[in-house]
């Protein structure tokens, strides 16, 4: 459906060439023999990758040499501008920035250096499924304050849930996950302000996962979680990256904001100890790509098309799988299914539905793993034609 400039109707078939989107399949069965599979799983787009990123990695190439580096001015510049233009920051500099190995090591350092093995954390659930290996690898038990939808079927924060559980269980720390991932949920500068708000009056540190940010539906518009108060400026750890953004995540490649000299001065003790935040040259010379004027560019095509898909999934699934509920995303590129009610009506387990989607080829994510339970998440990040015609399978074998 794309006619823009770039290539968004092409599908790239990575099976065999390092991809866990197409050579892993999430459950303990394949599709039926002689059947294509549809990644719509992981998050991880399967679009070719812009042109402009392949061709700052080959200007790269040209020099024969990739031995020990200094981080550029050029790399710090460019997300300097990024986050000017993409999100209205003012007054970001180099040294409020920091690379990266990845949002979630970012997450699992931040939780290391702020809080002791035992300490427990609020996060909102549905729960991103990586953020549960962070509190499971660092000892660090989570306390669940879930999403409610309101009249609208719009995911709203329970913000007297989230004082009264920070209160009960002495917490001081949270993880905020903004848009949030799977709901698709983009929160308006209100709801930041009130979380915040709450957060501030427990005295909580906070952990902002902004990954999403780029990705944005027409209509909605993303706030940084930092810029709603000078205390959220002083309070916030902010992770971003280009990875959803772009599809970089094998390049690995994130960045922190953070402006509090004292946490910053922490995370960088931390981090530095084990030596694992190293940056790649490649990565780093791919972010300056991406964060230029053809980025700007790209990315605004890209929203056009997932938001295409959206609207097309959204109506099919209204108009044929009645008692299965979704909110049409704001932000992101995965859809979140609340198969409850259609499961109780059909006599169908959340496990038998999913299943009947992977035998035909449709590969969708367990939402049960984001602790939800009777939910799948799907990625849309696909050209058009492959969205039609999973949920076409769909229709066909799974929701019978």
């Amino acid at each position: 459906m794309s006619t823009g400039k770039y290539d968004f109707g092409t599908f790239v078939d990575r099976m065999g060439k390092d991809s866990i989107a197409t050579d892993t399949v999430p459950f303990p069965f394949e599709p039926e023999q002689g059947i294509k599979r549809i990644p719509m799983w992981v998050a991880d787009m399967s679009f070719p990758t812009a042109p402009f990123i392949i061709d700052a990695i080959k200007k790269r190439l040209e020099t024969p040499s990739f031995g020990y580096f200094k981080t550029s001015e050029k790399y710090f510049d460019a997300i300097i501008r990024w986050q000017k233009v993409r999100n209205g920051v003012e007054g970001l500099a180099p040294e409020d920035i920091g690379y990266e190995n990845g949002v979630l090591g970012g997450v699992n350092c931040a939780v290391q250096t702020f809080t002791a093995p035992g300490e427990q954390i609020l996060v909102h659930s549905p729960v991103y499924v990586g953020f549960k290996g962070t509190s499971r690898t660092t000892g660090r038990p989570f306390v669940l304050s879930e999403l409610k939808r309101d009249k609208d079927g719009i995911w709203r924060m329970d913000f007297d849930d989230m004082d009264r559980k920070l209160k009960e269980n002495n917490i001081h720390f949270a993880i905020f996950c903004s848009p949030h991932n799977p709901t698709g949920r983009v929160w308006e500068r209100w709801e930041i302000e009130k979380a915040m708000e709450i957060y501030a009056a427990n005295d909580c540190i906070v952990v902002s996962d902004e990954i999403w940010s780029d990705i944005i539906m027409p209509g909605n518009h993303h706030i940084p979680t930092q810029s709603v108060s000078e205390d959220a400026k002083k309070r916030v750890l902010a992770f971003y990256a280009p990875s959803k953004t772009f599809s970089l995540a094998g390049l690995i490649g994130s960045y922190h904001i953070i402006y509090n000299k004292h946490l910053r001065d922490r995370m960088a003790r931390v981090s530095a100890m084990s030596h694992y935040n190293s940056m790649n040259v490649l990565s780093m010379h791919a972010t300056i790509g991406a964060f230029s004027d053809d980025g700007f560019e790209w990315v605004d095509e890209l929203v056009q098309v997932i938001d295409q898909n959206f609207q097309y999934a959204c109506t099919f699934i209204r108009e044929n799988f009645p008692g299965v509920k979704v909110m049409r995303p704001q932000g992101t590129y995965m859809l979140y299914l609340d198969c409850a009610d259609w499961c109780k009506e059909h006599g169908v387990d959340i496990h038998e539905l999913q299943k009947r989607g992977v035998l035909a080829g449709v590969i969708w994510q367990d939402g049960e793993a984001f602790l939800m339970n009777d939910t799948i998440r799907m990625n849309l990040a696909l050209p058009f034609d492959l969205v039609k015609e999973a949920f076409d399978r769909l229709k066909e074998k799974a929701f019978i």
